[in-house]
C-alpha cells in the first residue's frame, strides 16, 4: 500500500464516499430532532457530495491539486443546507492547504483536514459544539497527531476515523437539544460515514457498482453492503416532464412524500426531473402527467440489484439520464443591471411567490423546507437579477449559510437578509424601499425581522420522543418560533392550544397561508377560530399553495 494519497487516490476516496453517503441518507434524516417531514441533513449532504461526483467523472487529474480543487469547486456551488455548506468549506479548506502538491503523504493530508476545520469554524458566526463542527475539529485532531508521530496514510485516517466516531457518541451530551431528543447529531453522522468510506477506499476494501446510471444525484441507489431486506421501497424512479404552461407541481411533491422517500425534484420553467423510491412506480408516472408530458422514465428494482451485487454480479440498469439533466442546467451569465437595488427570495407554492412579486421582488428561488436549493441556485437567480446590488431573502434558516456562499461568487454586491421563516420575508419585503441607501435598506429589512412571529402547522413524519413528549406519525404538529407547541390528533385542538401561546404575543395582526393540501372552505373555519380567539386582532387569509405546512401563520 502506498504511503501518500494521489489524483487518482482523492478522486476514488471521495467518489466512495459518495456511494456510501447516498446509501445512508434515510438513516442520517431521521436523526432530525423534530420529527417534521424536512429530510434536510442527509439529503442536503448526498446532493451537495453527489456535485462533486459529478464533476470528478467528467474528467482525469494530473495531479491532486487539480482533483482537490475540482471538488472544493462542486461542493461550494452546489452546496445546500448548512450540513452542506459545512461540508464544502471542509474540503475548501483541504484543496488549498493541498495547492500545488501532486500527492499528499499522511502530515501533508492531515494538515488540510485541519486547515479545512479552521475554515469551517471561521465561516460559521456562532460555532455549537455537538455538531459536525466538534466530529470533524476531533477527527482532524486526532489525524495530525497520529501523522506527527510516524503513522502512514492508513494508520493516520484509521485514528481519524476512531476520533470521529467517538466524538459523534458524545455530541448527544454536548448539545442540549441532541440530549433532550436523545439522538446524535446528524451532520456528525454523515461526516463519519464519508470519512470511513475514505478510508476504505484508501485500503481498497469499499466495494462500489461500476454502473454509472447507479450515481444519480441525491439517490440512495448504492448497493454495497445493502441487504435487500433493509430497502423500504422497492423501485428507483427516475423520469423528464415537459411541464404544462402555468401549472404549479406542489400538490405532485405532496403525493410523493405520502407514497415514497429519497425525494428530488428539479425543475425549471419547462421541465420537471423527479427521483423517488417507491413501490407503485406506474401510478407514480401516471399521476406526474397531470402535470405535462411524460419524455423520459428509469425504473429499477432496488431489491433485485442489491440481491446481484451481493453474490458479486454487476447489476443490471437502465442508461442513465445524465445527458437528459444538461437540458435543466441555465446559465448564470450575470444580467447586466438597469436599476441599483434588486432582490432574490426563496420560498415555495405559487401563492406565496405570487405574494413576494407583487411585493417587488425580482426573482423567485423554488424551495424551502425538504427542498432546499442549492447554492449554485440561488447566484443563477441572483445573477439574473437585472441590478447592481441584490438583497437575498433565504426564508428558512437553514438556507441562510448556502445564501451567503454566493456573496464571493457574484459579480454583483450580495446582501443577505438573515429571515430563517417565509413570513418574516414578507415583512422584510414590506420595508425594503429601494429610494434609500444600501446601508440604510439593511437595516431596515433586517430590523424588522424580529417584529414577526411565525406559527407553522404541519404532520409528524415519524415517532419520536422530544423533551418528554410522545409525538406519533400522522399527528398535527404545531411550532411557533421553532419550538414544538404540541403535536395533536385533532386538527381543532391544535389551533385551541396554538391559540393560547398566540395570545401571549398581544396579536394586532394574523396573516395565515393556506398549504397545498388545505382547501378554501377549512382555512376559513380557521380563520374563523382566529377572529373569535382574537377580535382586536387584523385577519389576513392568503392561499400560499406551500407543501409541507398546512399552515403558515405570520403575528405581529
Amino acid at each position: 500500500m502506498t504511503n501518500y494519497i494521489d489524483a487518482n487516490a482523492f478522486k476514488n476516496m471521495i467518489l466512495c464516499a459518495n456511494a456510501a453517503l447516498q446509501s445512508n441518507i434515510q438513516a442520517i434524516n431521521e436523526l432530525n430532532v423534530f420529527p417534521v417531514p424536512d429530510g434536510d441533513t442527509g439529503t442536503n449532504m448526498g446532493l451537495t457530495l453527489s456535485n462533486a461526483v459529478t464533476e470528478l467523472n467528467k474528467k482525469e487529474f494530473s495531479s491532486l491539486d487539480d482533483a482537490a480543487d475540482c471538488v472544493a469547486s462542486a461542493l461550494l456551488r452546489g452546496a445546500r443546507g448548512n450540513s452542506g455548506v459545512i461540508l464544502s468549506l471542509l474540503f475548501r479548506g483541504i484543496s488549498r492547504r493541498l495547492k500545488g502538491m501532486d500527492s499528499a503523504g499522511p502530515v501533508e493530508f492531515s494538515g488540510a483536514m485541519c486547515d479545512g476545520v479552521d475554515a469551517a469554524y471561521k465561516a460559521v458566526m456562532k460555532p455549537a459544539e455537538g455538531t459536525i463542527l466538534t466530529v470533524s475539529r476531533l477527527a482532524s485532531a486526532a489525524a495530525k497527531k497520529a501523522a506527527e508521530f510516524g503513522a502512514d496514510v492508513d494508520g493516520m485516517l484509521e485514528c481519524a476515523v476512531v476520533a470521529a466516531e467517538e466524538a459523534l457518541e458524545d455530541t448527544v451530551n454536548q448539545n442540549p437539544v441532541l440530549k433532550k431528543a436523545g439522538v446524535i447529531d446528524a451532520g456528525g453522522k454523515g461526516y463519519c460515514v464519508i470519512l470511513t468510506a475514505m478510508l476504505q477506499a484508501f485500503r481498497g476494501e469499499f466495494v462500489m457498482s461500476d454502473d454509472p446510471s447507479a450515481q444519480f444525484a441525491g439517490s440512495a441507489n448504492v448497493f454495497s453492503g445493502l441487504n435487500p431486506e433493509d430497502i423500504t421501497f422497492a423501485f428507483d424512479t427516475v423520469f423528464i416532464v415537459n411541464k404544462k404552461a402555468e401549472t404549479s407541481i406542489a400538490p405532485f411533491r405532496a403525493y410523493l412524500d405520502s407514497i415514497g422517500d429519497s425525494i428530488v425534484i428539479n425543475e425549471d420553467d419547462e421541465i420537471f426531473k423527479v427521483h423517488v423510491h417507491t413501490d407503485i412506480p406506474g401510478e407514480v408516472l401516471t399521476e406526474a402527467q397531470k402535470y405535462g408530458t411524460l419524455e423520459l422514465a428509469k425504473i429499477e428494482n432496488m431489491v433485485t440489484q442489491a440481491e446481484q451485487q451481493a453474490a458479486g454480479k454487476k447489476a443490471q440498469s437502465t442508461d442513465d439520464l445524465d445527458a437528459v439533466e444538461k437540458e435543466l442546467e441555465q446559465s448564470s451569465e450575470p444580467a447586466e443591471p438597469e436599476k441599483e437595488f434588486g432582490v432574490v427570495s426563496v420560498c415555495a407554492g405559487d401563492g406565496m411567490a405570487d405574494v413576494f412579486r407583487q411585493l417587488g421582488c425580482d426573482s423567485i428561488v423554488t424551495g424551502g423546507q425538504t427542498m432546499n436549493p442549492s447554492t449554485e441556485d440561488i447566484l443563477h437567480a441572483i445573477n439574473c437579477t437585472n441590478a447592481s446590488t441584490v438583497f437575498v431573502l433565504p426564508n428558512n434558516k437553514n438556507i441562510i449559510m448556502a445564501a451567503e456562499q454566493c456573496i464571493p461568487l457574484s459579480r454583483k454586491k450580495v446582501v443577505v437578509i438573515p429571515s430563517k421563516t417565509v413570513p418574516q420575508g414578507v415583512t422584510a419585503m414590506l420595508n425594503f424601499m429601494p429610494e434609500g441607501a444600501a446601508d440604510e435598506i439593511t437595516a431596515a429589512m433586517t430590523d424588522s425581522l424580529s417584529s414577526v412571529h411565525t406559527a407553522m402547522v404541519t404532520y409528524a413524519a415519524r415517532d419520536s420522543e422530544f423533551d418528554g413528549h410522545s409525538i406519533h406519525a400522522g399527528e398535527y404538529l404545531a411550532l411557533l418560533d421553532g419550538a414544538l407547541v404540541g403535536s395533536f390528533t385533532s386538527i381543532s385542538t391544535l389551533f385551541k392550544e396554538l391559540s393560547w401561546a398566540i395570545d401571549e404575543l398581544n396579536p394586532e395582526f394574523i396573516t395565515m397561508y393556506y398549504g397545498a393540501d388545505v382547501d378554501e372552505e377549512d382555512a376559513s373555519a380557521v380563520s374563523d377560530t382566529f377572529k373569535g380567539n382574537f377580535p382586536d386582532a387584523e385577519i389576513t387569509v392568503i392561499n400560499g399553495g406551500q407543501p409541507v405546512y398546512f399552515y403558515m401563520i405570520s403575528i405581529e
